[in-house]
């Protein structure tokens, strides 16, 4: 493992990988991973895509950047780098290896054609240096199953569901997953090899859980959803007190989605659902009788940046007629700094660079919160951080940046 001399990053070396990955396990408490895990995500590692810092024979920095197509308000599939494995050796932070790979990186995005670039951040203070904005959220809740009832649509008693083990419905899923992913913004369709990590299932992760389950949701023959949960009992002075824990669901339609919740409020020996990384706007909110006692919350989820202004905008469409010039301040990546008129609707957009007079005045780190949707420009505009320079120019593009469904990632990498 011989460093390059220069202290800069390095595309990463198969032969590397062990020592690259325990340095990026150390930056993160260092609790070893099982054997499962390290084998899938040594699978999944795209080498020319991997960066590591060396200082000598020693590995102090490590960052990688996976293959993705992000969907975007519109339904298209964009590429998008995923990156991730991100760590800096303790003994050397403060030392600019941090800086040293981001910029190496974003130069290398470029390069490659990808218009966005996006990560799930483990401390969120530190990428909108960087240009990376909070862009998708996510609901969690622990339902009190023993006192929430459902209100469930029409249709619901005719889906047939049916206990499976997770490896062998493990297509039937995938191609539920896959017939959702065009019709909302932020969903990652998924490459060969990433089905699996939804498998993964060491003893280490299970918190006295059980072995992960799975039940499908059928209707007519074919499979329209499905959840995957664990389950652990628990007992107290009064009787069972056990908990389910969802691990993922995903359905077809409403009636099938809302055959699945009846299922996971009704396990037996359960008074409480634990839910994790759920869509803002998931339906079984509207399904409760008492949304208090599910005692909902939201979490920053998938961070955005544009790499290229232009090629990003003109992706994805608008839900209203828009043209408006925008002013981008970018700090980190140059290239995108100055102004921009972007001009667009429901059919499809161009974004080029201009002299005009600039409508609103924002940052990169803005415009990549904005993208997806899920984050208002009026909202950014009245916390000032996106400037009006025309009257009435950011409700215009507020409601044209809008999505009708909340952007939500459905995984992290």
């Amino acid at each position: 493992m011989a460093s390059d001399g220069s202290g800069g990053p390095r595309v990463l070396r198969p032969d590397d990988w062990d020592v690259w990955y325990d340095t990026l396990l150390r930056a993160f408490g260092g609790v070893p991973e099982a054997a499962e895990e390290r084998e899938l995500w040594r699978a999944l590692t795209e080498f020319d895509r991997s960066l590591g810092v060396w200082d000598g024979d020693a590995c102090v920095g490590t960052a990688g950047a996976f293959t993705f197509r992000l969907t975007v308000p519109g339904g298209a599939s964009v590429p998008a780098a995923g990156v991730t494995m991100v760590g800096v050796a303790g003994t050397h932070r403060r030392r600019g290896v941090l800086t040293s790979m981001m910029r190496r990186q974003l130069d290398d995005v470029r390069s490659w054609g990808e218009p966005l670039a996006v990560l799930t951040a483990s401390e969120p203070a530190i990428y909108g240096r960087f240009g990376y904005g909070v862009a998708t959220y996510a609901l969690g809740a622990e339902i009190d199953t023993a006192r929430v009832r459902l209100s469930v649509p029409a249709g619901t008693d005719d889906v047939r569901l049916r206990f499976a083990a997770p490896g062998e419905v493990l297509g039937a899923c995938e191609a539920v997953y896959a017939g959702l992913v065009p019709g909302r913004p932020g969903m990652l369709a998924r490459r060969p090899g990433w089905e699996r990590v939804g498998l993964l299932d060491p003893e280490s992760e299970r918190d006295g859980a059980s072995p992960l389950l799975c039940v499908v949701a059928e209707r007519d023959g074919r499979t329209v959803g499905y959840a995957r949960y664990r389950v652990r009992i628990g007992w107290g002075e009064s009787g069972h007190d056990g908990t389910v824990v969802l691990e993922d669901t995903a359905a077809l339609d409403p009636a099938a989605d809302a055959a699945l919740w009846r299922f996971l409020f009704g396990i037996d020996l359960t008074s409480t659902l634990v839910v994790r990384g759920r869509p803002l706007d998931d339906a079984w909110q509207y399904l409760v009788s008492d949304i208090r006692r599910c005692r909902p919350r939201r979490r920053d989820s998938l961070y955005l940046r544009p790499v290229e202004v232009g090629a990003a905008l003109e992706a994805r469409t608008y839900q209203a007629p828009v043209d408006v010039v925008l002013d981008v301040t970018d700090d980190f990546c140059p290239w995108n700094t100055g102004r921009w008129r972007l001009s667009g609707d429901a059919k499809g957009a161009a974004c080029e660079r201009t002299t005009d007079a600039a409508d609103l005045a924002l940052s990169v780190r803005e415009l990549g919160s904005a993208y997806l949707g899920g984050v208002g420009l009026a909202a950014l505009g009245a916390a000032g951080r996106v400037r009006e320079l025309r009257a009435g120019a950011l409700a215009e593009a507020s409601v044209a940046f809008g999505s009708a469904v909340a952007p939500w990632l459905p995984h992290g990498f």
